[in-house]
Formats: C-alpha cells, sequence, structure tokens
C-alpha cells in the first residue's frame, strides 16, 4: 500500500482531453478515453496540483470547454510562477533544447521540478513527455541538485498499480 499519494502535476493538454468533444480521429479518440478513464479510477490516488499556467491555458480558446476545464480543476491545489521557476524554464529552453515557441512547456517542466512533483502528467509528446526532453531534463536537473518528476502521459499512469493497495 502507499504510505502518502504521490503528487503530480497535472498539464494543460490532459485537461484538454478530458472535456473536448469526441474525435472522429481514432488515436485521439483513444486520448481521450484513457484520459477519462484514468481520472475515474487513477486521479484518486494522487495528491494532484496545476499551476498558475495551467489557469491560463485552460481559460483559453471556446467559452465552453474553457468552462469545463477550469472546474475540473478547482479542487486542486495551485503551484505558482516564481523567479525561480522562469529562471529554470529558460535553463530548459536553452539547454534540453526546446524551441523558443516552447516557453510554456519549459515552465510546466519547471514547476513539476521545482515544487518536486512526484509525477508530471501530459499528452503533450512533443516538447514535454518525449524521451529525448526526459533525458535531458534528468541530467539538467541532475547537474543542479533537483529531482526531476517522472513524465508520463495518462496510459502510463493506469497500468501498474495492482500491487501497490
Amino acid at each position: 500500500m502507499l504510505a502518502d499519494k504521490a503528487r503530480l502535476y497535472l498539464e494543460t493538454s490532459v485537461l484538454s482531453y478530458m472535456v473536448a468533444r469526441p474525435s472522429r480521429d481514432l488515436v485521439v479518440t483513444a486520448h481521450q478515453e484513457i484520459t477519462q478513464e484514468w481520472w475515474e479510477q487513477r486521479e484518486p490516488r494522487f495528491e494532484v496540483f496545476v499551476s498558475d499556467l495551467v489557469h491560463l491555458e485552460a481559460a483559453r480558446g471556446d467559452h465552453e470547454a474553457a468552462g469545463k476545464r477550469l472546474e475540473i480543476i478547482k479542487p486542486f491545489a495551485v503551484l505558482e510562477s516564481v523567479a525561480e521557476t522562469r529562471a529554470l524554464a529558460a535553463v530548459y529552453l536553452k539547454d534540453i533544447p526546446l524551441p523558443t515557441m516552447a516557453g510554456a512547456d519549459a515552465l510546466h517542466l519547471a514547476l513539476a521540478a521545482w515544487h518536486e512533483m512526484d509525477f508530471l502528467l501530459t499528452w503533450n509528446c512533443r516538447h514535454i513527455a518525449n524521451g529525448v526532453v526526459r533525458r535531458r531534463l534528468a541530467e539538467i536537473n541532475q547537474h543542479r541538485g533537483i529531482l526531476s518528476p517522472t513524465i508520463c502521459t495518462p496510459e502510463e499512469l493506469l497500468y501498474g498499480f495492482e500491487n501497490m493497495e
């Protein structure tokens, strides 16, 4: 049995899959279904955090969808972007390297690392849940004495709890 709940940073892409209209794209549909299954079965096993950045991103776009995204994150504690997280994000942008347009993604990584999250949950496989990013992030953080969160998708955190209860 897990003594304490693991700390999980919930990145905005998961919220988008959670509330989006059903897709005709089979991969997107699968991600939507996996996200809903994770939310129902596994979310209660974690101490979930979001950030001020997640709130900003969740509020964008279609008014109805934004309202749904903001509603489902109401219960979660909010991590603030502070000078240290912004500085760390700048290091990630430069040293991972990430494209300049991925500044928000670098900040998600920094927020999760700086606030000592056990997991960062995302569907963003281009700039966050990416093998190259994971490896370089671990190297940078180890050099700086920062623990890296385990970065994963809802699918990766859906299974494997059977022997932990």
